[in-house]
C-alpha cells in the first residue's frame, strides 16, 4: 500500500501531526508509521555548509592569500551529531512505497531551508512534494494545513532567499572575520595584553555592536545642562494646584537668551528675578485667562509580533529576548498560542471570521475568562474584520501572536513565568475587542503679574480596554486633577507661593534587550511611539527568528554585556575595540540602513521581485571589494593610538595627553 510521508522540524511537532492524523502505529527509531502514513522529523538543522578547508586543505590556515574565499559551487555536509536521524529521513524519503511527501517544518524561511538542505543531500528525486503551512499546532489547524497544502515548488522563491541568506552570512563571516583578524588581531591583542585575538564579524552582529557602542559614546560624551523652572501655587475652589511658568508671546522673557527652551532659565538667579517681579506686579493673585477641556481617546494597541512581545517581556519581567522566544515557542508547541516568529501585528481576514472559536476557549481562563465571556455575550467581535486589527496586506508569512483558545489542559504544567507571558498575550488579544480609553485633559492658563502660568491634568473618564490590559501605572497620571475641575475663565485666585524646580538634561538611554530588538526591527531606529513604529516598518536588521540569537552570540563572545536585573546592554572593552577596527576598515558594516537593505533584498528574492543571480552578483562584489580593500590598507600603527584611548577608559592607565585627545576625536568620528 502506498503511503504519505510527513516531515516535521522537531519530534514534538511530529507527535502533534501523528495525533491529528490519528496515527496509532508503531514508533520506530526516528519515525512513526501505520498503514497509511509515515511521520518523521528533523532535529533542527541536519545539514550545514562546509568549511573552506573542505574545498582546499590549505585554507584551514588563515592567510591573506586565502581570501576572499568565494566558492563557485557551494558544498554542504551532514552534521555529524545528527547523522543517524539524517540517514533515517533520507531512507524514508526514498522508500518505494512513499508516494507523497508533506514538508511540515516550521512555516518560515529557516524552516524551508532546513528541509531543502535534506532534500538536496538525500537526492529525493521527483516524488510529489507538498508544503504544509500552519499558524498553530491545534488539530484543526494541522488538518487545514494538510488539506490546503500547496506544491513545494510554490515556495521556491522563499527557498532561494533562505539559501542566499546562508551564503551571505557564510561569505561575510568567513572573509571579514579572517581579514580583520589577520590585519588587526595582533593590534587588539597587544592592547589587551593577549597573545592573539580573533575578530568575529557578520552582516547583522557587527551592525548591532556598532549601535550599542555609538549609544554608549553618546552617553559618555554627554554634558549635562542645568535649568530652573518656576511654578506658582494657586488656591482653587476645589483645592490648590501648581501652574508652571512659560515664556509665551508677550512675556518680558519671550525669546530671551536667558532661557532654556521656553519654560526654564539657565541660571537660578534669573528664575529668582522672575519671581520677584511677578510677586510685586500680581499683588498675590492670578487671573484665569482660559480653561479648556479636551477629550482624548487611547485605542487598544495592535497585537503582538515577536519583537513587541520580546520588548514587553524585557520591560515587565526582566528577561532577555532569547528566553522570551523560548517561552513563546513552548506556548506554540503546547497549542496555546499561534506561531511566534512573526513580524505581523494584525490578523488575516480568514482568521477574523472564526475568531469566536478562540474567544470561546478563553472563557475557561481564571484571570481573563470573564472578559472573553463579555465579548461573546455582547457580540463585541462582530466588527473585527473592518478594524485596523485585520489587514491581509500587512501579513507576509504569519499573522500576529494570539491565543488559540486550545491547549488549556497544559496550563498547570507551565512555569510561573511562562504563565505570565501567556496571560500577557491573552490580555493584548482581548483588548482589541474593547473601546478605547477616554481621558479628559483640562488645561488652565493664568496671568500672574503679566506672565503666563499653565496647569494641566488628565482624568480617566472611561476605562475601555484598560480594564483588560492592566497597564502599569499611567505615566500621564492626573496632576491634582480634581482641583482644576472648579476653575473658570475670569476667576481671580490667590497665589500662595512660588517654587523653583531645578532640573538637568538627560543623556540618551542605553538599550535594553527589549528596546534593542525593536531598534533592530526598525533598521536601527529606537522609536518609542507604537503607531509610528508601524508606519515606518519594513526594513529591519535581521529577522524575528534570528534577532535574539544574534544578541546572545554578542554576549557569548563578550563584545556586549547584559545586566540580568535591568536587561540593560553595554559594550565591553573588547567590543569597543572591535567596533573601532571595523570603523577603520569596513565602516559600512556598522551602518543599520545598509544592513537592513540586505535583508530587504532577501525579501525581494522571496517575493520574486529580483532574481537570486542578481542578488548573488551584488553580494560577491561587496564581499570581494571590502575584503581586498582591507588587505590593501596599512593603518595598523594608527589603530594602536585609538585602541589606547579605549584601554585608558576601561583600565584608567596612564596614556599621553596627545593620545587621549586623538582617541577621543577618533571615537567621535567613528560614531
Amino acid at each position: 500500500m502506498m503511503k504519505s510521508l510527513f516531515i516535521a522540524e522537531k519530534p514534538s511537532v511530529a507527535a502533534e501531526f501523528a495525533r491529528a492524523l490519528s496515527v496509532t502505529g508503531k514508533r520506530y527509531d526516528g519515525y512513526i508509521e501505520d498503514e497509511k502514513y509515515v511521520i518523521t522529523w528533523c532535529v533542527g538543522h541536519l545539514v550545514t555548509m562546509c568549511y573552506p578547508e573542505s574545498y582546499d586543505s590549505s585554507l584551514k590556515k588563515w592567510t591573506m592569500d586565502g581570501i576572499p574565499f568565494i566558492p563557485e559551487k557551494y558544498r554542504y555536509q551532514v552534521i555529524p551529531s545528527v547523522k543517524k536521524q539524517f540517514d533515517t529521513v533520507s531512507t524514508l524519503l526514498k522508500r518505494e512505497d512513499v508516494e507523497k511527501i508533506y514538508v511540515c517544518t516550521d512555516s518560515g524561511r529557516e524552516g524551508e531551508y532546513i528541509y531543502r538542505l535534506v532534500d538536496m543531500l538525500a537526492d529525493v528525486g521527483n516524488k510529489p512534494k507538498f508544503r504544509v503551512w500552519i499558524d498553530s499546532q491545534t488539530e484543526e489547524e494541522i488538518l487545514r494545513g494538510i488539506r490546503e497544502a500547496l506544491p513545494l515548488s510554490a515556495y521556491d522563491n522563499l527557498s532561494e532567499a533562505a539559501f542566499l541568506r546562508a551564503k551571505e552570512d557564510y561569505l561575510m563571516g568567513i572573509n571579514f572575520s579572517r581579514v580583520l583578524s589577520l590585519k588587526y588581531g595582533p593590534v587588539v591583542a597587544s592592547a589587551l595584553k593577549k597573545d592573539f585575538v580573533v575578530i568575529s564579524a557578520g552582516r547583522v552582529m557587527t551592525c548591532v555592536l556598532g549601535m550599542v557602542v555609538r549609544r554608549e559614546r553618546e552617553i559618555r560624551n554627554f554634558v549635562k545642562t542645568s535649568f530652573y523652572k518656576v511654578s506658582a501655587r494657586l488656591e482653587g475652589k476645589e483645592g490648590s494646584f501648581e501652574a508652571e511658568w512659560r515664556a509665551a508671546e508677550g512675556s518680558r522673557y519671550f525669546e530671551s537668551p536667558l532661557l532654556y527652551k521656553d519654560s526654564g532659565f539657565k541660571k537660578r538667579e534669573d528664575a529668582e528675578e522672575l519671581i520677584r517681579k511677578v510677586s510685586l506686579d500680581s499683588e498675590g493673585s492670578a487671573l484665569i485667562k482660559s480653561v479648556s477641556s479636551k477629550k482624548e481617546l487611547k485605542n487598544p494597541p495592535l497585537l503582538y509580533n515577536l519583537a513587541e512581545l520580546q520588548n514587553d517581556c524585557s520591560r515587565l519581567f526582566k528577561i532577555d529576548p532569547d528566553e522570551t522566544l523560548k517561552i513563546a515557542q513552548e506556548l506554540y508547541e503546547k497549542k496555546l498560542t499561534t506561531y511566534p516568529r512573526t513580524d505581523a501585528r494584525v490578523l488575516s481576514s480568514a482568521v477574523a471570521k472564526e475568531i469566536n472559536k478562540n474567544l470561546s476557549g478563553l472563557t475557561r481562563l481564571k484571570a481573563t475568562g470573564d472578559f472573553a465571556k463579555e465579548i461573546l455575550e455582547k457580540n463585541m467581535y462582530r466588527g473585527l474584520s473592518k478594524s485596523k486589527y485585520v489587514n491581509d496586506k500587512q501579513i507576509t508569512d504569519h499573522y500576529a501572536i494570539i491565543p488559540t483558545g486550545q491547549g488549556l489542559n497544559s496550563l498547570p504544567s507551565l512555569s510561573s513565568l511562562s504563565g505570565k507571558v501567556y496571560e500577557l498575550i491573552c490580555r493584548r488579544f482581548l483588548s482589541i475587542f474593547y473601546p478605547g480609553a477616554e481621558f479628559a485633559r483640562i488645561t488652565v492658563t493664568a496671568d500672574i503679574g503679566g506672565e503666563c502660568f499653565q496647569a494641566s491634568s488628565k482624568l480617566l473618564k472611561k476605562e475601555g480596554y484598560l480594564k483588560v490590559a492592566q497597564p502599569e501605572k499611567n505615566a500621564e497620571s492626573t496632576q491634582e486633577g480634581g482641583s482644576l475641575a472648579g476653575v473658570k475663565k475670569g476667576d481671580r485666585l490667590p497665589v500662595s507661593g512660588f517654587d523653583i524646580k531645578e532640573g538637568e538634561t538627560s543623556p540618551p538611554k542605553r538599550y535594553t534587550s527589549g528596546s534593542m530588538i525593536l531598534a533592530m526591527e526598525n533598521a536601527g531606529k529606537l522609536i518609542e511611539d507604537e503607531e509610528l513604529r508601524e508606519q515606518i516598518k519594513g526594513s529591519g536588521i535581521g529577522t524575528s527568528a534570528t534577532r535574539a540569537e544574534i544578541l546572545k552570540k554578542l554576549f557569548n563572545i563578550k563584545y556586549l554585556k547584559l545586566n540580568g536585573k535591568t536587561q540593560v546592554i553595554s559594550p565591553t572593552e573588547l567590543g569597543e575595540m572591535v567596533n573601532d577596527v571595523v570603523a577603520a576598515s569596513i565602516r559600512s558594516l556598522l551602518n543599520p540602513d545598509l544592513t537592513a537593505s540586505w535583508e530587504k533584498g532577501l525579501t525581494y528574492v522571496a517575493e520574486g521581485s529580483i532574481s537570486p543571480e542578481e542578488y548573488m552578483e551584488k553580494l560577491t562584489a561587496f564581499v570581494s571589494g571590502k575584503t581586498n580593500a582591507v588587505k590593501n590598507i596599512h593603518n595598523e600603527f594608527r589603530m594602536r593610538s585609538y585602541l589606547a584611548g579605549i584601554k585608558e577608559y576601561y583600565r584608567g592607565e596612564n596614556v599621553p595627553a596627545d593620545t587621549r585627545k586623538r582617541s577621543r576625536e577618533h571615537g567621535q568620528k567613528r560614531t
